[in-house]
């Protein structure tokens, strides 16, 4: 399954990434949020709308230390 909009979008290692090796990318559009690993950026994508990005976000935020 093509994710709209995800192709094109620009890609961003995450913050939270600990090395080079254990990276993830997160890229957003207007209606999605695509998550994939660094290694195989050809690889599968996990797609969040808008809304279930914020809610994962926040759950995280409450959960990781600063």
């Amino acid at each position: 399954m093509t994710i709209p909009g995800l192709s094109e979008a620009s890609w961003r290692k995450s913050t939270r990434s600990g090395s080079d090796t254990d990276c993830v990318e997160v890229a957003e559009t207007a209606h999605v949020v695509g998550v994939r690993d660094s290694k195989d950026r050809s690889g599968p994508v996990l797609a969040f709308d808008r809304l279930a990005w914020s809610a994962f976000v926040a759950g995280l935020s409450e959960r990781l230390p600063g």
